[in-house]
């Protein structure tokens, strides 16, 4: 008979974090007692060794390793009873949790909850550039609060949160009951939570937190304070967690599809995935390795870029943008695939070019390493290397711009519902075109030379990450949350998010064009007067995007808790994360489906996507044919 494991407590993993302080402690002794240093005058080293020891501790004493050190040491492992598998109740999403459906739901709520955090910093940020002089913080904490603020944003929300979504609706959409490896799923969670919590604690390190920017430039990091060392293990943990699920999709997709479901019946949030994670897989080891490198500079004194001892400066900018550039469509090959399932459901018809939207993916995936280094044509590197990487970065608008065209044709006679989840997709349309048209500006080297390190930069990376990756997001969200929580949102509330947003969001970011062109620099707490009116433009702007947050929020939260039980297919959509009740069973299908169609045959008489059990899905009333609808089944 299975045996139910108690579930290891909060208490365990608090006991064990303090067990890692003093092993910190224990080993900073020994260590330089050996090499002849006084430990008690050395509290830097017992700090490094915690800020690597202690999450672990935790981890172990909350139970993500209970499964696998009874494996290691060669105890019988014990069956599995599920009883860490699904939500039982509210206490189950702080525990760790096998079930892809409850790890997606952490994975999007823990990254929100650091999107306002980062939100936050971003308020505090423009309420200092209100006005020209001293507000409220001086220069190194203006610093701190603009390199927390887009760590978090880009390594706690962005990332991870398309994890989650794609951690929810991915074994649905591909027939699956679960993901290829549950465990390394849940331990692929909370080894965010870690990295999050270190990069804000960085703000109580003596001398303060990180302030050399999400880039962390060496040899600036290499000399920086002890906070700096909160950004560089931090991104550690993120990556690690990044690399898990990548590692964990590609296996899902490729060895647990439904019968009939071959790669071209996939949906295209499954290609975009797919996609995004031969990137992670293959890109986020530099960050990791970069990171790695100035750890050692600072704790062992190795010296990789310390030009005078021998080191290469440049070579740092090498290693980090190898991963960087690559990771801006890690933060947007996500929100491609989204928009490409909304677009299709809410234009009933299907995707135009399928296969060519399919093939774009991959092609994105082989160009984004072959244009790192259009960021360092300012760097001082060799000048043959610029030409090469400005011709490639052009390049690369092609796979872009062949789905951006796709999209637009999937719309054209289309019938149109202009719901929440449409709005935010057509505005990142919008958005994303924009900010493509600026990207493209940026490839051309003399441009770049002219607004370099200037709020044209700034504008260029929010119009991309914001109004594309974000409006994906929020468009995702929207979409999914009656099958995440069973409720529907309430429709007033999310037209008025989006339009508040949609506005003050320009109005934010592009003054920021014009006064990056005129010289505005960016990373400082101080101005010429002449930036003086369009930076309180910008601020008070800034204010309203902070308030269309907290629409969002409200909606979410009171919808969840109180909001109409949604039906299991509430927009009449094809794919199978639709067919199933709203929230679905624990493994999701009483049988598993068998896959007879393509996800997107709206409006084509007769089409079928899946069978249930000799029980057909077909589309619902489309631009061509009669209403077929066939009631979708709850497993």
């Amino acid at each position: 008979m299975p045996v139910t494991l108690r579930q290891p407590g909060w208490s365990r993993a608090s006991a064990s974090m303090v067990l890692g302080l003093a092993f910190s402690y224990a080993l900073s002794i020994g260590a330089r007692a050996i090499l002849g240093y006084d430990p008690l005058l050395d509290g830097e080293s017992v700090m490094r060794i915690a800020l690597i020891s202690v999450p672990f501790f935790f981890l172990v004493g909350l139970g993500c390793f209970s499964y696998w050190f009874r494996w290691a040491s060669g105890a019988p492992t014990v069956p599995e009873d599920h009883s860490g598998h699904g939500a039982k109740s509210w206490k189950s999403y702080f525990y760790p949790n096998t079930d892809h459906k409850v790890i997606g739901i952490q994975y999007v709520v823990t990254s929100f909850f650091f999107m306002f955090v980062g939100g936050l910093l971003a308020m505090l940020i423009r309420a200092e550039l209100a006005a020209p002089g001293r507000q409220f913080v001086d220069s190194n904490a203006y610093n701190g609060l603009f390199s927390v603020h887009a760590s978090l944003l880009i390594f706690l929300f962005i990332i991870p949160v398309f994890a989650g979504l794609a951690n929810y609706v991915l074994p649905l959409m591909i027939g699956a009951p679960d993901m290829a490896f549950p465990r390394l799923n849940a331990l692929s969670y909370w080894l965010l939570p870690v990295a999050g919590t270190m990069m804000m604690l960085s703000f109580f390190a003596p001398g303060g937190s990180f302030a050399t920017g999400w880039t962390a430039y060496a040899t600036l990091s290499n000399t920086a304070p002890l906070g700096q060392e909160f950004f560089t293990i931090g991104v550690q943990f993120a990556g690690a967690s990044s690399i898990a699920t990548a590692l964990n999709f590609l296996v899902t997709i490729i060895t647990m599809r439904a019968p009939g479901m071959s790669f071209f019946r996939m949906p295209l949030l499954v290609w975009a995935n797919f996609s995004t994670s031969l990137l992670v897989v293959i890109a986020t080891p530099f960050v990791a390795a970069s990171q790695f490198f100035v750890l050692l500079d600072r704790s062992l004194g190795f010296n990789f870029f310390d030009h005078g001892q021998g080191g290469d400066v440049l070579m740092y900018q090498h290693v980090f943008w190898f991963y960087s550039h690559p990771a801006v469509y890690i933060m947007m090959l996500p929100g491609f695939g989204i928009v490409s399932e909304i677009l299709a459901v809410k234009s009933r018809k299907p995707v135009f070019g399928y296969r060519m939207m399919a093939f774009s993916l991959l092609a994105i995936v082989a160009l984004g390493f072959t244009v790192w280094a259009h960021h360092m044509f300012v760097s001082g590197m060799q000048t043959w290397i610029r030409v090469p990487m400005m011709v490639t970065t052009a390049i690369i608008a092609v796979p872009t711009g062949i789905k951006i065209f796709s999209w637009l044709a999937t719309m054209w006679k289309g019938v149109l519902k202009l719901d929440t989840p449409m709005l935010f997709t057509m505005g990142f349309l919008t958005m994303f075109v924009l900010g493509g048209i600026s990207g493209v500006m940026l490839a051309m080297i003399p441009l770049t030379i002219h607004v370099s390190d200037t709020y044209f930069i700034v504008a260029h990376i929010h119009y991309v990450l914001f109004g594309g990756s974000l409006f994906t997001i929020f468009a995702g969200v929207y979409f999914w949350f009656p099958k995440m929580t069973g409720r529907m949102y309430d429709e007033k509330l999310g037209k008025l998010h989006f339009w508040l947003t949609f506005i003050f969001f320009n109005a934010t970011f592009a003054p920021m064009h014009v006064i990056g062109v005129q010289g505005m620099p960016r990373r400082v707490a101080d101005y010429a007067e002449q930036f003086a009116s369009w930076n309180l433009v910008i601020s008070l702007a800034a204010f309203g995007t902070g308030i269309s947050s907290l629409v969002f929020a409200y909606n979410m939260v009171a919808s969840w808790r109180g909001g109409p039980r949604a039906e299991s297919n509430p927009w009449r959509s094809l794919t199978l994360e639709w067919q199933v009740s709203s929230p679905p069973p624990i493994f999701n299908f009483d049988e598993i489906p068998t896959v007879v169609g393509g996800p997107y045959e709206y409006g084509v008489p007769g089409a079928v996507h899946g069978v249930f059990g000799g029980s057909p899905t077909t589309a619902g009333p489309g631009r061509r044919g009669p209403a077929t609808t066939a009631g979708a089944p709850s497993a």
